[in-house]
């Protein structure tokens, strides 16, 4: 099955990849040309350069029908295991776990350029870990959800579930936030979480004038609230709800304002948690299709979370979270997610080197140095008996060669 389909091209909606052009990421500005239609590719007029219409995409270097690889990612992200796809399509095993691999790795990039992009203002967020039985052992995912939007904001994927784990998660929420706000973080009984979240939610803050390092400040608004689950035969008996951090006037302010119930909770993260663990055929319980890599789950988790904030309508919501939450104006298709591209930061020119110039031009070619260790017992016999036969030559007489 040959992909003979050609898309439209379109130079003005184009940008350049290389990152040693001054002209990189910048878009309508008429530097970018076709350059060939048949094998879809582009030239930028300022570097010179080519590239083709699927770089920096998922579908970058390969020769299957697009449409086959959409609808084989869709599967894939609807928890549709691999070896199910591979007896589907008469696929190889290892193909359709590349293009897993790919395609989380571009939701990643899409994850990251579109909610990671510090647009949102944070109210009510909150965070879990998922035990994650494997082939390779036990690994942990931690999760971290938008209550107001529901929207998915953070995702790590570890070994072991120690202090690193929480200070990732709780990194790239802060990542997500536009600016200094009143926001409520909601967390299970893991000792690791409130100081993780002390450190993520700081600022740098100039205290005295003149020379000096700025001290980090907390956000004067953070609230924190933790949630304590008491079990006994598998069945909650009791249940502890502890403020850490703030005012109840605040507390209840950000759970009104986000819609995320009357009192301190975690029951939204639980309900991804099991959306998660529903879609994402690695996560199955009591399966024999377990993951061995960590980088499957990793990929597995972007590949969900991304098309759950992009492409799936929310039943309560009524459109997706990423439109809940103002990041975009329409329903994306998976083939869109697939084919984004994220452009480049500005090209800046490099700084005028400190100090004195120089006034002796540098010296490109290196000295040459004489050979180390002793001359052979040949060229010393030839020497000599160059010099005997210029002595035996008459004055005004060049050497013959040889």
């Amino acid at each position: 099955m040959e992909n003979n389909h050609t898309e439209p091209m379109e130079p003005s909606e184009q940008f350049c990849p290389n990152l040693a052009c001054c002209a990189r990421g910048q878009i309508g500005q008429g530097n970018i040309i076709i350059h060939d239609r048949k094998r879809q590719r582009y030239r930028c007029k300022i570097c010179g350069r080519t590239f083709s219409a699927r770089r920096g995409t998922m579908l970058e270097g390969l020769r299957k029908p697009t449409e086959l690889i959409v609808i084989v990612v869709t599967l894939l992200a609807y928890g549709c295991p691999v070896q199910a796809i591979v007896k589907a399509f008469g696929l190889d095993e290892r193909t359709v776990a590349s293009w897993r691999d790919r395609a989380g790795a571009q939701c990643q990039r899409v994850q990251e350029a579109v909610v990671q992009s510090g647009k949102l203002s944070l109210t009510h967020v909150q965070a879990d870990e998922i035990r994650v039985k494997t082939r390779a052992g036990i690994m942990w995912m931690g999760l971290a959800l938008l209550i107001e939007s529901r929207l998915w904001i953070a995702g790590v994927v570890q070994q072991c579930r120690d202090r690193s784990l929480a200070d990732r998660l709780l990194r790239q929420v802060r990542a997500c936030a536009q600016s200094v706000s009143q926001v409520l973080v909601c967390v299970d009984g893991w000792g690791a979480y409130p100081k993780a979240i002390v450190r993520a939610f700081r600022e740098k803050v100039k205290m005295t004038s003149g020379k000096g390092r700025c001290s980090l400040q907390v956000w004067p608004q953070l609230l924190i609230g933790q949630v304590i689950k008491k079990q006994r035969k598998h069945r909650t008996v009791e249940v502890k709800r502890t403020l850490l951090r703030g005012e109840e006037s605040a507390l209840r302010a950000c759970l009104h304002d986000s819609g995320g119930g009357q009192e301190i909770n975690t029951s939204f993260i639980e309900r991804f948690n099991a959306t998660m663990r529903e879609r994402l055929a690695a996560l199955t319980r009591r399966c024999r299709h377990a993951s061995q890599r960590l980088e499957a789950v990793q990929w597995g988790m972007y590949l969900i979370g991304c098309t759950y904030n992009l492409c799936w309508v929310h039943q309560q919501l009524g459109r997706t979270p990423a439109m809940a939450a103002g990041l975009t104006d329409h329903i994306w298709r998976v083939k869109e997610v697939l084919c984004y591209k994220v452009a480049p930061a500005p090209f800046e020119p490099s700084k005028r080197p400190r100090g004195r110039p120089r006034t002796r031009p540098h010296i490109d070619e290196p000295t040459v140095k004489a050979p180390r260790g002793r001359p052979s017992r040949y060229l010393s016999i030839l020497r000599r008996l160059q010099e005997e036969r210029r002595a035996t030559l008459p004055l005004g007489t060049s050497s013959p060669t040889g």
